[in-house]
């Protein structure tokens, strides 16, 4: 009886250790660092004064551009956003879509925070957040972004500030093949 209950006990310890050594095989995502460079400007816009405090707005903004990624590809970019700031300087919250040449896509949903000037203009943002949905060969796609943003004043005619992102940063995993 006892050298049964020796064998059970063997054969388990065995499956189990036999299992843990396959997990080592199973393909791992490996995180991937994406940095590139953006420019857009605002397409369409819906801005409310709110009557608590002098100068203070919420709105909708779209802005559309373009993301040129240090390995050569190019994507276009569209951001919904939704603003709340008090002479130019508040939160931001964004779903941002980039869509490259092959039809592949990423959307990223980000949180952040606008500064301003002395004089109340909206100079830079510091945003961050996950890459929420893929498409084409960014299916399962899941990761981060960050990214500082300046703002340019507008030209006559424009609706808002065109922003310029020198330096985006994604980090991202593809599921397993």
């Amino acid at each position: 009886m006892a050298i049964r209950r020796y064998f059970i006990g063997l054969a388990t310890a065995s499956i189990f250790v036999i299992g843990i050594w396959l997990l080592g095989f199973v393909p791992q995502a490996t995180a991937e660092t994406l940095n590139f460079k953006s420019f857009n400007h605002v397409t369409k816009q819906e801005i409310v004064p709110i009557a608590d405090a002098v100068g203070h707005v919420i709105g909708v903004l779209v802005r559309e551009g373009t993301a040129i990624f240090e390995n050569g590809e190019l994507a276009w970019m569209k951001a919904t956003l939704l603003i709340d700031i008090v002479k130019g300087a508040g939160a931001l919250e964004s779903y941002t879509t980039y869509s490259f040449l092959d039809g592949s896509t990423i959307t990223t949903h980000n949180k952040g925070t606008i500064q301003a000037t002395p004089q109340g203009a909206s100079s830079e943002a510091s945003i961050s957040g996950d890459v929420i949905h893929g498409t084409g060969r960014f299916q399962g796609i899941k990761g981060t972004i960050t990214t500082t943003t300046k703002m340019l004043p507008p030209e006559k005619g424009e609706l808002g500030q065109k922003a310029v992102a020198e330096k985006n940063t994604l980090v991202y995993a593809l599921p397993g093949k």
